[in-house]
């Protein structure tokens, strides 16, 4: 169905954090090299390890610095002691807000990513405070100019949840995140360009605000999102057209 992308808002602010190369490439060597500790070091029995892999090489980082991140979290070079850890927050407005993060020093993050919510007008939540708000789900962009009604059957019968028509012309699927990589393995064996995929954590409903408190929130999550330690930032602010257009 046609309409105006409920992903937009996700992907605006992925495409500006995404444009500060030196900031991906630190997030990509640390989701590696998290994912080769937990799962090993073999992309073939790792999918999380595989998806890294790919979002490094589509990004242009060499081999070489790929093989060293897998390394570091294999165990065959030492390397920083890093854990997965998630805060959770309000922003102006009452949005709620996750953080993903990787550090080697939890005391240093929890007090950057305090500062950031305090200096915003928001406030640093309890674990499960926004939590339950958010659901994980599987998310593949195909190209514009993709084959709809291809990818539409592709998608459903390796399990995809939803197929939508975005108003660019790219094609959003969505899936549980068991179903991921069935999803994104179909599309890609029939070579169907996809832009983008990622498991993510997705609001389940979004909330809008007037154009002064979307400008606010955002700061926070740019705020956020610049930080050493983050992997990825979600909300349920629901950015208007208006305000989009204010920040191109």
């Amino acid at each position: 169905m046609a309409g105006h992308s409920k992903w937009a808002n996700i992907k605006h602010r992925k495409g500006r954090q995404d444009a500060k190369r030196g900031k991906i490439f630190s997030v990509l060597i640390r989701e590696i090299t998290i994912s080769a500790k937990l799962g090993g070091g073999l992309p073939d029995d790792n999918p999380r390890l595989r998806t890294a892999i790919e979002k490094a090489l589509a990004a242009n980082m060499t081999r070489d610095t790929i093989n060293r991140a897998v390394l570091k979290g294999s165990g065959g070079e030492e390397g920083e002691n890093l854990e997965e850890v998630m805060f959770e927050g309000y922003g102006p407005g009452g949005i709620a807000i996750l953080v993903e993060a990787m550090t080697d020093n939890n005391n240093r993050t929890v007090a950057e990513v305090r500062h950031a919510f305090t200096k915003s007008g928001g406030k640093l939540g309890t674990n499960g405070s926004v939590n339950y708000l958010f659901i994980k789900k599987g998310i593949l962009q195909a190209a514009e100019g993709s084959d709809e009604d291809a990818v539409m059957e592709l998608s459903i019968e390796a399990g995809a949840e939803d197929v939508e028509l975005n108003t660019d012309n790219s094609i959003t699927i969505s899936t549980t995140p068991d179903d991921f990589t069935n999803v994104k393995e179909a599309l890609n064996s029939n070579n169907i360009e996809l832009l983008d995929s990622e498991i993510s954590l997705i609001p389940e409903t979004s909330i809008s605000l007037d154009l002064e408190t979307s400008l606010k929130v955002f700061r926070l999550l740019e705020t956020l999102e610049d930080l050493d330690d983050t992997q990825k930032v979600h909300s349920n602010a629901d950015f208007s057209d208006e305000m989009m257009e204010h920040l191109d």
